[in-house]
């Protein structure tokens, strides 16, 4: 969900130019965490102009994002002022155990689904860890990243806890954590395009545009994940970030990350979808579409799980459905999709923590009594 922008700021690969080159300095063989070095009598290049200038101006990005995050507050005051404590509790206490079950074995699916975009960003990286250490990197990065927002700094603190035991350098798991993130831009663009092309006049009548206008979107937004597959597909094809270049996957991996990332959205789509009220008569399909778009609009923001701006944008489009039932399910599903993964994550963080240190106190106690029974000074 939005650890999208988790794949902002390091790239791992080989160097751009030789070390000593143009009065770099030298680099170890794992360089990708590492800024290029510079002689401090030389010029600043091209690329330090344009990275000054991406600075000078990154302050609009943030700016849009606080308006963002403070008018869907407004809007979501706006939309709850109506609703009383009372009638929330019923709604929130009206979900079957049926229906929380469904929606609990979707949060396990989803979760699946997210592990899946470790592991491929570690094939395309050509490095191999067991998938129980995937599995445990990936569902506790982002179950602590989606509760607590700043995924750069709380994700990538989880993965280089976790993954460093396994050898993997900061670089290496920053790039990682960037091929994460095509895949879920991949899944979340194929799902949106298709969703807004088939649904297009259900989704009009719900978010009050018009047809012709959420066909368009759909048809740019698909055009834009084919033109992407296409382009990776004729040769290599790699990008370059903060000086470095990290080569993207091929057409077959692509189409994998795709795949996984469509399931992904889909599986937690169906987590909010299977808690509405019964009798809502919304398609998935077309509930698939305000979710993707809600979640968006919830990344830009950067609030921790979109929260707030989410909620307003469910709201909105699902503004013919009782509004505090639709809250109620809305509240359901932050405890499920976010709480109960925030728990059970902290809790497999502190056993893997207790275990390593089991493993390393055997290893340790030989060389301790050793020193102790050593009775040279």
């Amino acid at each position: 969900m939005n650890f999208a922008t988790q794949d902002k700021n390091l790239a791992q690969a080989k160097p751009l130019r030789d070390a000593g080159a143009g009065g770099g300095l030298p680099r170890d063989e794992d360089p990708a965490g590492h800024e290029p070095g510079k002689d401090p009598g030389s010029k600043p290049g091209p690329e330090e102009h344009r990275a000054r200038h991406r600075r000078r101006y990154a302050w609009i990005g943030t700016l849009a994002s606080v308006v963002l995050f403070v008018i869907s507050l407004g809007v979501l005051g706006k939309l709850v002022s109506t609703v009383t404590w009372a009638e929330l509790r019923t709604a929130f206490l009206a979900a079957t155990p049926d229906q929380i079950g469904l929606a609990i074995a979707l949060v396990v699916v989803s979760y699946l689904f997210l592990t899946c975009y470790d592991a491929l960003a570690l094939r395309q990286l050509k490095l191999k860890v067991p998938y129980r250490t995937t599995a445990l990197a990936s569902f506790t990065s982002y179950a602590v990243s989606f509760n607590l927002g700043f995924p750069l700094l709380t994700a990538g603190t989880v993965r280089y806890w976790i993954y460093s035991g396994q050898g993997l350098s900061p670089g290496r798991i920053a790039a990682l954590t960037i091929v994460a993130g095509f895949t879920f831009w991949l899944g979340m663009g194929a799902v949106l395009g298709i969703s807004l092309i088939r649904e297009a006049e259900p989704l009009s009548h719900l978010t009050y545009t018009s047809v012709l206008l959420n066909q368009g979107f759909g048809v740019a937004t698909l055009a834009a994940v084919i033109a992407y597959l296409v382009w990776v597909s004729l040769r290599r094809r790699s990008v370059k970030v903060r000086g470095w270049r990290l080569e993207l996957p091929g057409l077959k991996l692509s189409l994998s990350q795709m795949l996984v990332g469509a399931g992904d959205v889909c599986a937690a789509a169906g987590v909010l979808y299977v808690l509405l009220p019964a009798g809502h008569g919304v398609s998935f399909e077309t509930f698939l579409a305000i979710y993707v778009l809600a979640a968006m609009l919830g990344i830009a923001s950067h609030a921790p799980g979109g929260l707030g701006v989410f909620e307003a944008t469910v709201l909105l489009a699902l503004s013919g459905l009782p509004r505090e039932s639709v809250l109620g399910a809305l509240l359901l599903f932050r405890v499920c999709y976010y709480l109960i993964p925030f728990v059970v994550a902290l809790a497999a963080l502190g056993a893997y923590e207790i275990a390593k240190r089991a493993r390393l106190t055997p290893r340790e106690a030989p060389d301790d009594d050793a020193a102790e029974s050593d009775p040279t000074p």
